[in-house]
């Protein structure tokens, strides 16, 4: 058979073990390795097999990783979403529908420190929504507001999601991370006015909340400061190249640890707890990754990478068209796959082709998370909509989708916008250089 045939039955394999609900990781790395030794030779496909599982272990730059989750640990367990909470609720909640758009707000404060969408939506789930439920809410809007605002938690630093992007694309996870914050800051306020939209075509939806003082405010708002002050001080340090991502996640885990100790909201069971989750999603991911080196590296000897841009640039097409058949793609992938899976599954032949066309890497970073969350609420997966609904387990999922819609649409007029004006994207990173 052909070098060509045979990456077309992997990806054909890969995409059945998927649908059997075999690990992301394991699949491509059994798929990856089988096909690799298949096209050389059984000495070939052991030596890179071990090869690529000592380059991922012993990577720096992928040390990052265990660091910004357990930085995020540490300030969940210790109950710093709650605090957060309360904060911005304090600002808004004089506003009709003023919790939801908290909600939003925290899950974008939140997600600076976290870097995880599921964790996210997770925490303000069991945060957010009685109290949202407390004054009245409507269960749509209150679900909604959550389902959608955790997507933020892959968008905006630290994304565990752009650092994996970084590490499979070899961009600068430095300028990754960065180039995510402005995007981040952007979407949070369109949700925030389509929350805004949505109550004020309907405003049983939500009731306006007790009036909160000035002082009150000020009160409150202590709550967010050792958030605001982690995050800047991780994303400023990466920013001013004042230390590495990887120093700026060991800071960032040093910093939660001793104002989560010096608080006494971290007891011994949490601190257990921060550490065992941390390890495991660590693991998890580093799976992920070192099955999709060498799905990667088997992906490259077939050359079908390759054979697509040659082919899509013999078609003579506008370069927008081919970018809005990759867009499609993304869609329709994210609608039936995992994002992590999408992710490694398709960057090593879209990333290539997309960067042959002129469009810059960092920004299709951003684009590709965008469409990643797009599949975080979009069924039949809708991963966020699950997470939601197994926690509040009196409201259907199918009743969650319907509540997202606006929300999904807000996705789309953002990704456009970012389309029109990629330097939301790009503006931030090139002042690193």
């Amino acid at each position: 058979m052909s070098p060509e045939l045979v990456g077309g039955i992997g990806i054909g394999v890969l995409l059945l073990l998927f649908a059997l609900r075999m690990p992301v990781g394991l699949s491509m790395l059994l798929v990856g390795f089988l096909g690799y030794w298949y096209l050389t030779n059984a000495q070939a496909g052991l030596s890179k097999l071990g090869m690529d599982l000592f380059a991922a272990a012993s990577s720096y730059s992928l040390s990052v990783i265990p660091l910004f989750i357990l930085m995020g640990m540490f300030l969940s367990y210790g109950g710093w979403g709650h605090k957060l909470y309360e904060s911005i609720n304090a600002w808004f909640g004089n506003i009709r529908g003023g919790m939801a758009m908290a909600t939003v707000g925290t899950c974008a404060a939140f997600a600076s420190i976290c870097g995880s969408a599921t964790a996210t939506v997770a925490t303000m789930a069991k945060v957010a929504l009685p109290e949202m439920r407390k004054y009245g809410y409507k269960d749509s809007l209150a679900t909604a507001c959550v389902a959608a605002g955790g997507t933020l938690g892959i968008l905006i630093p630290p994304s565990v999601i752009l650092v994996m992007y970084g590490v499979l694309t070899e961009e600068p996870i430095g300028e990754l991370l960065i180039a995510g914050v402005l995007p981040g800051i952007i979407q949070a306020i369109l949700f925030m006015g389509t929350i805004y939209l949505m109550v004020r075509r309907d405003p049983s939806l939500a009731p306006r909340s007790a009036n909160v003082t000035p002082g009150n405010r000020l009160v409150s708002s202590r709550g967010a400061w050792p958030v605001i002050a982690i995050f800047g001080l991780a994303m400023g340090g990466i920013y001013f190249g004042v230390f590495t991502p990887t120093e700026a996640g060991a800071i960032g885990a040093f910093a939660a640890l001793v104002f989560t100790l010096a608080s006494r909201r971290l007891s011994y069971s949490s601190l257990v707890s921060s550490l065992d989750e941390t390890a495991r999603m660590t693991a998890m991911i580093f799976i992920i990754l070192i099955g999709a080196m060498i799905f990667s590296h088997f992906l490259a000897i077939t050359e079908i990478p390759f054979r697509i841009t040659d082919l899509v640039a013999g078609l003579g097409m506008s370069r927008y068209v081919v970018l809005a058949i990759v867009l499609l793609l993304l869609v329709f992938a994210g609608a039936f796959i995992e994002g992590i899976a999408v992710m490694v599954l398709t960057l090593p032949i879209l990333y290539p082709l997309v960067t042959s066309l002129g469009f810059d890497g960092l920004w299709f970073g951003v684009v590709m998370v965008i469409m990643l969350n797009i599949g975080l609420l979009t069924p039949p997966i809708g991963i966020n909509v699950y997470v939601v609904s197994g926690i509040v387990k009196d409201v259907p999922p199918h009743t969650i989708f319907r509540a997202v819609v606006p929300f999904w649409l807000s996705i789309i007029a953002f990704l456009a916008l970012l389309l029109a004006f990629p330097g939301i994207a790009t503006f931030l990173p090139s002042l690193m250089r």
